[in-house]
């Protein structure tokens, strides 16, 4: 098996600093780089003669640049907000640099949403402006690219981020439910903020006689624990030395390896789950479709060939079948096929259901937010008195096998 004695191997600073506007994360994340690349040359350790790299999304480097060069640190910076810079950057400054900064992990993580929702509007000629719940396996799964970076990198890593606010449904001695804030967060991926060793929450304090400023970092997490919960005013790179004491500076880095995984697990034969099965489940819609398609148009001429291409463009949006076949992802094939369905028949498909509104009259109204674990699909009624068909398939969508849709 894999089991061996532990050893120290926390080997390089991983850091996160999160704040509101003002709060001086830019600027205690800076003190902490210069600090770190300074404390590096006084243990002779290799690589603190490099310079320092910063991620740059607001022009945070102009303003800290004063600071490098009176350290006579090398500073350099690439301005992106670009997700697909963010790994190459690590990899770069792991041989190039001697720390990354990134300032704002928040502006990368915007951008790769609206990326995902500019090409999902492209390709359903349509504009997505909100992520659905089929869209976020593909954003998260690509941002684990970055996240695993960090973490196993052989790189100092300072992260910024603005400030998120976790929320929780409660309910009061009435029984009246209500959403109340619960916490703080960084901005970004909902797991990022488990990734670095230290998480610092920094706060600006204005003392409204005086007029004076103070900022103060408050320690959400010390995987050391020599600092976990602790908040200090004006902090400086010495601030953190008891968690950087307890790590290994310049000794071995060794981290979780994220290549090994249970792929060979994974059920193949005829007689695994259907629901493990994707591609026989698209192929069944494929079939279903050419299928469809030639009960109604079943000559080769050229009038019914165009009449089959208007109707597939209509309804799936595209005149491309590889893009139907392998890249549209199995709701929205099941969608297109019961929208292209209704029209051919005037009966939804076996992934639809019918147009049945209750009348007003009989419609319970409930003005409460429920509670998470009872939140059900809602279906939103059109002006004609339909549901739109996403929402019915979202609401409606349980076959499990071609053998129960027959039912």
């Amino acid at each position: 098996m894999g089991f061996k004695p532990v050893e120290n191997t926390i080997a390089f600073f991983k850091a996160g600093f999160m704040g509101e506007a003002g709060s001086g994360k830019t600027h205690t994340s800076a003190l902490c780089a210069i600090g770190m690349v300074q404390h590096m040359k006084k243990l002779g350790l290799p690589g603190a003669e490099k310079p320092v790299f910063m991620l740059d999304t607001e022009t945070g480097r102009s303003w800290v640049k004063p600071m490098f060069d009176e350290a006579g640190i090398p500073f350099h910076a690439w301005p992106t907000r670009a997700f697909k810079d963010l790994v190459p950057a690590v990899r770069d400054a792991e041989k190039d640099a001697s720390l990354l900064f990134i300032d704002s992990i928040t502006h990368f993580w915007e951008e790769l949403q609206a990326s995902y929702m500019k090409n999902l509007s492209a390709r359903y000629k349509r504009e997505v402006s909100a992520l659905e719940f089929q869209d976020w396996n593909y954003i998260k799964t690509t941002w684990r690219t970055f996240s695993d970076a960090f973490v196993n990198s052989h790189l100092h890593c300072i992260l910024c981020g603005r400030l998120g606010h976790e929320y929780e449904q409660t309910q009061d001695e009435r029984g009246k439910k209500k959403i109340e804030q619960s916490g703080v967060k960084m901005q970004a991926e909902k797991g990022l903020g488990y990734e670095p060793n230290i998480l610092v929450w920094m706060e600006r304090d204005l003392n409204l006689a005086t007029r004076a400023q103070t900022r103060t970092a408050t320690v959400l997490k010390d995987r050391s624990r020599r600092l976990d919960g602790k908040t200090f005013a004006q902090p400086t790179f010495e601030t953190f030395m008891p968690h950087i004491d307890f790590m290994s500076l310049g000794g071995k880095h060794e981290t979780v390896d994220t290549t090994r995984n249970s792929d060979d697990t994974m059920p193949v034969d005829e007689g695994a789950p259907l629901s493990d099965m994707k591609s026989i489940r698209r192929q069944i819609v494929i079939d279903e479709l050419g299928a469809l398609l030639v009960e109604h148009y079943p000559s080769q001429s050229a009038e019914d060939k165009k009449q089959k291409n208007a109707l597939v463009k209509e309804h799936f949006h595209t005149t491309s079948w590889t893009e139907i076949e392998k890249l549209m992802p199995l709701i929205d094939l099941q969608m297109c096929f019961d929208s292209l369905h209704r029209a051919m028949t005037g009966k939804p498909s076996r992934y639809g259901v019918a147009d049945v509104v209750p009348p007003l009259a009989e419609q319970k109204l409930d003005d409460e937010i429920p509670a998470l674990a009872e939140t059900k699909p809602k279906v939103r009624v059109k002006a004609n008195g339909g549901a739109t068909l996403k929402d019915q398939l979202k609401a409606s969508l349980a076959i499990t096998s071609p053998a129960e849709a027959a039912e």
